[in-house]
């Protein structure tokens, strides 16, 4: 998707704002390495056991998801394999295809991993139902945008 080239230059307000994602964004990896070590996970290791916490997938596509080479999907992998966390299993769809997928025991760590994140919920937890929603749906429409 193409971004539209803009001359004019971002106002005060949007540049606040950029800066207040940043630090968000800055807070919530700290965190996310922390919880991941409290697992002796790297944190790409906990990225990867959570997306296949949600479904089995391809090495390309968790590759893509994770912004990086297959290679290095692979490593991953292996060593969370070792570890019982996740496992190879051929593709239904396509038997040429394996598709990681994580163990129970990677769920179980993969939900421990979500619960063990502490950045964000206790501002949100002070927000109102109605704010929390109004952030959602706008978090959203920015990245639909």
């Amino acid at each position: 998707m193409a971004t539209p080239h803009r001359t004019q230059r971002p106002d005060a307000l949007t540049l606040e704002v950029v800066e207040l994602f940043g630090e968000v964004v800055a807070r919530f990896h700290a965190d996310y390495e922390e919880a991941a070590a409290d697992h002796a996970l790297t944190g790409a290791q906990a990225r990867l056991l959570s997306l296949l916490s949600l479904e089995p997938l391809p090495m390309r596509k968790l590759a893509q998801r994770l912004k990086c080479e297959p290679s290095n999907v692979t490593g991953i992998v292996d060593r969370l394999e070792s570890r019982g966390l996740v496992e190879r299993r051929p593709d239904p769809a396509d038997r040429r295809v394996k598709l990681a997928a994580a163990t129970p025991e990677g769920r179980r760590v993969a939900s421990s991993l979500r619960e063990g994140l502490h950045f964000a919920r206790e501002p949100l937890a002070g927000l109102s139902a109605q704010e929390q929603l109004a952030l959602r749906d706008l978090l959203h429409r920015m990245l639909n945008a």
